[in-house]
């Protein structure tokens, strides 16, 4: 079997322990790659090597626009070697060969946009209210910095912490899951290639008593970046109070995807599918959610349906499958119980609903038509191919419906009627709304939530300030000495 391991300090290794854990293919259920386990020490280790790098000349004095040609680098190199981490990717986690290549491929323009952003961090001159000073400010790096990925899209995920914090100065110490890592232990070796110094980015993963937590607690880390789920996230911010490292939360969705009885059901139809089988439905903004007018209910899931029959599961390496296997079997089990609930409280289910009888962590694509707004596939995240709809019949219902929600991260609407877009996608607490479209991404657009979907923005302009501190410099420019020194000027 292949094996990986960790990238600590520019060079690869084993664990300081020895440990390894073994990966399976979810196609299959079989082996089919190792990898090296972190210990404590290694995390030390890394962390070491990421506050010496930022204080060595090579890394801190370096021009803001190298910095940049460094990422340009990197772009080119993720690039060019796109369809192979995308086949890692896919066999590691199950996710589609066409959607990883492409995913990889694209996220190349994340760390471009950062590298066009990296010698336009900028301060200002402020025009302060007393004679005799010159006053401005600076961004400098925020230091070190702890970025934790998830399995489910980590070359994206990874882009939207990595670009800026590399744009901007700081040193990064990646925990990949420990759940499929070995995108992220391979794409080390871009980073070696690409020429970054040493220390300024390590790759490590393991367990969270012997990677997560001394990492997110170290005493030596500035920023947490983390993308996962709101109970890990709490045990994050409890590490955080260790360093009082500044953090942002990336975390889960339950997103809902309104359908007025003006929409044009075919767009409306797709749109369903790609929020929730898109990717197998392993995406933090899945519209698993989907609120349908009730006029048009019976006609939109007569249409899902059809399209339904299209739908091709089988194996993420072929290039016709639209659905592959989900990542861990604990999936298939949560859904089975959640199914079960829903059942009994009343929910139909006119398509799909049990796992597919084959090997591999295959569920078929699912479609549940709720009794209420209570109906346990519209409160579980899920993480599968799993489509809940419900009716409302006015505006301020469905609004009311979107919001009824601890998190707020994705939600979309779809409608021809410009005025309600604005009007709705206003009142609905979700960090980003979709219209008439869904699951679209770019560098340059913010991406978070609200509530328990987490706080801090990546991707777009913002991201990068997040990176920075802001110095204010003062300058006496009186020829005159300083006056008495009990006296705040």
């Amino acid at each position: 079997m292949q094996h990986f391991q960790l990238f600590i300090d520019g060079a690869f290794s084993e664990g300081a322990m020895g440990q390894t854990m073994c990966t399976e293919n979810p196609a299959t259920g079989t082996p089919w790659a190792t990898f090296a386990c972190a210990a404590p020490t290694d995390v030390e280790r890394a962390v070491a090597a990421a506050k010496r790098a930022l204080e060595d000349p090579i890394w801190r004095d370096m021009t803001q626009t190298a910095r940049g040609k460094l990422l340009y680098r990197l772009a080119d190199l993720i690039e060019e070697n796109a369809e192979a981490l995308g086949r890692i990717e896919t066999t590691d986690s199950g996710k589609l060969l066409a959607e990883t290549a492409s995913q990889t491929k694209y996220v190349g323009d994340y760390y471009r946009y950062y590298a066009g952003l990296a010698d336009k961090i900028e301060g200002a001159v402020l025009p302060i209210d007393k004679p005799d000073m010159h006053v401005f400010t600076r961004r400098e790096p925020i230091g070190v910095v702890a970025a934790v990925v998830p399995w489910n899209a980590q070359m994206f995920l990874t882009a939207t912490k990595l670009g800026p914090a590399l744009a901007a100065g700081c040193t990064v110490v990646l925990k990949a899951s420990e759940v499929a890592p070995a995108p992220l232990l391979e794409f080390a070796r871009l980073i070696q290639e690409a020429g970054f110094p040493k220390g300024v980015v390590s790759v490590v993963t393991g367990d969270a008593e012997s990677c997560a937590i001394p990492l997110t607690r170290h005493p030596d880390v500035d920023r947490i970046a983390f993308t996962g789920g709101p109970e890990t996230a709490r045990h994050v911010i409890r590490n955080s109070a260790q360093n009082f490292a500044v953090t942002s939360l990336e975390l889960g969705g339950k997103s809902p995807i309104i359908v007025f009885e003006d929409a044009d059901l075919n767009g409306a139809a797709n749109g369903l599918i790609a929020g929730n089988f898109g990717a197998s439905g392993q995406s933090c903004v899945a519209g698993s959610r989907g609120l349908v007018h009730r006029p048009i209910l019976e006609r939109l899931i007569a249409k899902i349906t059809e399209k339904a029959k299209g739908i091709v599961v089988g194996d993420p390496l072929a290039a016709d499958t639209h659905l592959g296997p989900l990542c861990t079997e604990a999936q298939i089990n949560t859904i089975k119980a959640t199914l079960g609930k829903a059942q009994s409280q009343g929910a139909i289910i006119h398509f799909g609903g049990t796992p597919l009888d084959r090997a591999g962590n295959f569920m078929a694509p699912t479609l549940v038509e709720c009794a209420s707004a209570e109906t346990e596939t519209l409160k579980v995240e899920m993480f599968g191919p799993v489509m809940s709809l419900l009716p409302f019949d006015t505006e301020e219902e469905a609004v009311a419906l979107a919001n009824d929600s601890d998190f707020g991260l994705g939600s979309g609407i779809f409608t021809q009627n410009l005025a309600r877009a604005h009007r709705v996608s206003a009142r609905i607490r979700s960090g980003i709304c979709w219209v008439n479209t869904y699951r679209a991404i770019s560098p340059i657009a913010p991406f978070g939530g609200f509530n328990q979907s987490g706080y801090g923005r990546e991707a777009g302009i913002e991201a990068i300030h997040d990176y920075t501190r802001t110095k204010t410099v003062w300058i006496n420019t009186s020829a005159e000495p300083m006056a008495n020194p009990f006296v705040m000027r």
